[in-house]
């Protein structure tokens, strides 16, 4: 009796597992890009203290000399892609000002608006950071196109959220939402 109750399950695992195998997310392709992501910003953090400056200076740097043109460098702007708090992106910016890397300026058009700009040693260390970093992305970068090719030619975005709709008891959980038995 025992055994066919074992069986029993198996065989309804096996149906289970069939049926939904085609619809599995790609957890190995999901978890390797993860990894890889991991691995270029341990070496960036690296690569920065080796340089003598914290991570999150070196991410502020950039973050001013990539912003996108059509964004003003200011404190809010730069706390958003930073994911900071403003009076964090504060705190790292006086630091800068420190050691020469940025300064303040005064918008034209809004007296009120404070902008940052790299200054010439904060351009020249930026760019000496930035040839590592080159280096290390391109021995890296085949193997994000490849995991990211693999995420995006299977339609796994489409396949996770298909999921989540037919089953919400996996909808994504919320934390400081949990429900209290007792």
């Amino acid at each position: 009796m025992r055994s066919s109750a074992i069986i029993y399950r198996a065989t309804i695992v096996s149906k289970h597992d069939m049926a939904n195998r085609a619809q599995v997310p790609d957890f190995h392709a999901m978890a390797e890009l993860r990894y890889q992501i991991r691995r270029f910003l341990r070496f960036s953090e690296n690569a920065a203290r080796k340089a003598g400056i914290e991570p999150q200076q070196h991410q502020l740097l950039l973050a001013i000399r990539g912003l996108p043109p059509q964004l003003k460098p200011t404190i809010g702007v730069l706390a958003e892609r930073m994911q900071l708090q403003h009076h964090s992106t504060v705190e790292l910016i006086d630091r800068l000002v420190e050691r020469g890397f940025v300064c303040r300026l005064r918008a034209a058009d809004d007296r009120r608006q404070v902008l940052v700009k790299l200054t010439g040693q904060g351009e020249d260390f930026l760019n000496s950071l930035a040839v590592h970093h080159l280096e290390e992305l391109q021995s890296a970068g085949p193997k994000f196109v490849k995991i990211l090719q693999t995420l995006t030619q299977n339609d796994q975005l489409a396949l996770i959220e298909n999921r989540l709709q037919t089953n919400p008891r996996s909808a994504r959980h919320k934390p400081g939402k949990e429900k209290k038995h007792g």
